[in-house]
């Protein structure tokens, strides 16, 4: 087998994007959610970050999250609190019907990547763990 040229390694990972991408957005949508939702609920899973926090790991504006948490508030799945170290800033965490939701989610999202890997041996698989976490800022 030849080694790929860097345009097919591009190509390649353009298309496992699109592929995940669209295989996370079928997820989110039998919840109700967008994938810019789907997002915030992962990032939220473990911590309770400051609103500009959650705005900076989404890339989004505040204006743009503020709205993405009203809604989230309004379903259940979001709740705020004022920040222990600036009174002035609104930390904002899972409830624990979003734990519930997001557990539920990962659960689901594992069935529908797993057969992306499937066909990889274990060492493979582990190579490509590794090759991807280093691709990451």
């Amino acid at each position: 087998m030849t080694e790929p040229g860097p345009d097919e390694v591009l190509d390649n990972l353009v298309q496992v994007s699109f592929t995940v991408m669209a295989l996370l957005s079928r997820a989110a949508a039998a919840h109700d959610l967008s994938l810019t939702q789907l997002r915030a609920l992962a990032i939220l899973r473990d911590r309770t970050p400051k609103m500009a926090e959650l705005a900076e790991h989404l890339g989004l504006d505040r204006s743009s999250v503020t709205g993405l948490i009203d809604r989230a508030v309004k379903r259940g799945l979001v709740r705020r609190e004022a920040s222990a170290d600036d009174g002035r800033s609104v930390r904002v965490g899972l409830t624990e019907e979003a734990h519930r939701l997001a557990r539920k989610l990962e659960v689901e999202i594992a069935g529908l990547l797993g057969p992306l890997t499937r066909d990889l041996t274990p060492a493979e698989r582990n190579r490509l763990g590794a090759l991807l976490g280093r691709m990451l800022p």
